[in-house]
């Protein structure tokens, strides 16, 4: 299992990801609405699709190009406020696997000095380790001697 931070990092680009589809999702299917006292204005997809057309040329290929990208069927209004709803939720769950990533962080909960002191704690039993390792080190080494010695001996007639 990956450590807190990689873990935090992968649910950020999660998150992120999240929002970049969901803002498209809005940009391309939020249904147009009409300030009093304004015209009416095409969504941005059916404008987007209006102004390749403009810009296009005349070809038969071009046109039957343009018209395979027509924007998709808008939703209705109570569908798409339901997707907002959705999306939202999605947000604030990723929202709250985060913080409970940042509250597991060691430390979090304690200040600098205990940290410090903690640190130097770590330190100490990490040099107890060592000084241990070194020991069974050389005892390994002491008894491989021994065991290489016999093997030797027993070839030895006297």
């Amino acid at each position: 299992m990956a450590d807190i931070l990689t873990q935090m990092q992968d649910e950020v680009d999660m998150l992120l990801n999240i929002m970049q589809s969901q803002l498209l999702q809005i940009r391309t299917r939020a249904p147009p609405s009409v300030p009093e006292g304004q015209q009416k204005l095409s969504s941005f997809a059916e404008k987007e699709a209006v102004d390749k057309s403009e810009n296009a040329t005349q070809t038969n290929s071009i046109q039957a190009a343009l018209t395979s990208d027509a924007a998709p069927a808008q939703p209705t209004k109570e569908q798409f406020q339901g997707d907002l709803k959705e999306m939202a939720k999605d947000l604030v769950v990723k929202s709250q696997q985060i913080e409970l990533l940042i509250a597991s962080l060691p430390g979090v909960n304690s200040s600098e000095a205990e940290q410090v002191q903690r640190m130097k704690e770590l330190e100490r039993e990490l040099e107890e380790l060592e000084g241990e390792r070194l020991q069974a080190v050389a005892q390994k080494e002491m008894l491989l001697q021994k065991v290489e010695e016999k093997i030797m001996g027993v070839g030895r007639i006297p």
